[in-house]
């Protein structure tokens, strides 16, 4: 017997049906939007392994192990991307994530998207040098190719500026809390 297979609607790697199902989801239960992220990490004190910071990030399918050196002037070896460079990927991949995602609901399809972003950090603060803002700016550059006109492009780009979780935790005060707790 042949079935016919029924296609997901798919626009720029981002499945329309499974975006659609979670709207409806949260029209009847905003709750259904809050998501919690974390981690465990644990500062690594043996040098031999030649990192500093490890964790194992979970997702639906699966986890991988992340490990995080800090660059040989502020004492790592070098030897594993940065904690900053994470901050930048995160921010950058979160934010060409929602313009792709945008760009699909708007029915824009778009044939490359690239990013590029960097930020220019001073350390000075960091290590007690000077008084001076750590982060002196963010830039995001996209790469677009499409069909559609460049006012629908730069519409789209001003929603996915106001959608994105990673451009408002930069762009908002945050209330960050920290604590320590002490073992024994």
């Amino acid at each position: 017997m042949f079935r016919a297979k029924i296609m997901a609607k798919v626009l720029n790697n981002v499945n329309l049906d499974r975006l659609a199902k979670t709207v409806e989801t949260a029209k009847n239960d905003k709750s259904a939007l809050r998501k919690k992220i974390g981690l465990h990490g644990m500062w690594i004190l043996d040098e031999s392994t030649g990192y500093q910071f490890r964790t194992e990030m979970s997702y639906e399918t699966g986890k991988q192990t992340i490990e995080i050196d800090s660059p040989s002037f502020l004492g790592g070896n070098g030897n594993r991307p940065g904690p900053m460079a994470f901050c930048v990927t995160g921010m950058a991949s979160c934010f060409v994530s929602t313009f792709a995602s945008v760009a699909a609901v708007q029915g824009v399809k778009l044939e490359k998207l690239e990013v590029e972003a960097e930020c220019i950090v001073n350390f000075s603060k960091t290590l007690d040098v000077a008084d001076e803002p750590i982060v002196e700016g963010i830039r995001i550059r996209l790469v677009v190719e499409s069909e559609a006109d460049e006012a629908t492009l730069h519409k789209i780009l001003e929603m996915a500026e106001e959608r994105c979780p990673a451009i408002y935790t930069m762009s908002h005060m945050i209330p960050v809390t920290t604590e320590i707790e002490r073992n024994k």
